[in-house]
């Protein structure tokens, strides 16, 4: 069986690209996938609570785990040896397009695993500490970074649900139900009404 795998971290990101890729890399090698698998999950995200775990619990021996790349199995170098590890002990396959590697059982393949998931980690924390080094820079400079002390954004849970919340407040609803109807906490409702309506 081959098993195409997509990740990302929030659904502003698009599944389309790594879709794309899959399919073009499958065609030029005239392979088939036998199942798609996708998820809207952080990598930092336990295996076992996201759809990757399911999958490889049921993968068996000569199957073929297909991704754009490696940082898509997780969001860590510890986490990606992880699936590794477990994928070669048990004969699964892992072809990464990006990357551009096949990994079997063998040791060129465990070296470029280790390799390729050491180098997605450094590359995420020098992002970071270039992001976290230009905020204080501009710290520094006197920037005022996030919202303005005191202010509050004029948008929330519930805007434009005004007419709605005034109906139930209308009808002697409490803050609770109202909450639980809207999906958010009744304080938050309370607020609302207290800042918007009354």
């Amino acid at each position: 069986m081959i098993y195409a795998y997509i990740r990302v971290s929030t659904d502003k990101q698009t599944v389309e690209n790594q879709r794309y890729e899959i399919n073009n890399y499958c065609t030029t090698n005239t392979l088939v996938v036998d199942k798609w698998i996708e998820e809207t999950i952080s990598g930092s995200k336990n295996i076992d609570e996201r759809k990757l775990g399911k999958l490889l619990k049921k993968m068996k021996k000569d199957d073929i785990l297909i991704c754009s790349e490696l940082s898509r199995l997780g969001r860590n170098l510890l986490m990606i040896m992880g699936v590794l590890n477990e994928c070669m002990n048990r004969d699964i396959q892992v072809w990464t397009i990006k990357d551009n590697y096949r990994l079997g059982s063998d040791i060129s393949s465990k070296v470029l695993a280790f390799a390729f998931g050491l180098s997605a980690e450094i590359e995420r924390n020098l992002i970071s500490q270039r992001t976290k080094d230009a905020l204080a820079r501009k710290k520094a400079e006197g920037v005022i970074l996030g919202r303005p002390k005191g202010s509050k954004s004029s948008k929330t849970k519930l805007t434009g649900q005004e007419k709605k919340i005034q109906e139930l407040v209308d009808k002697k609803v409490s803050y609770s139900a109202i909450g639980r109807i809207l999906g958010v906490h009744r304080l938050t409702v309370s607020s609302f009404v207290k800042e918007r309506l009354v």
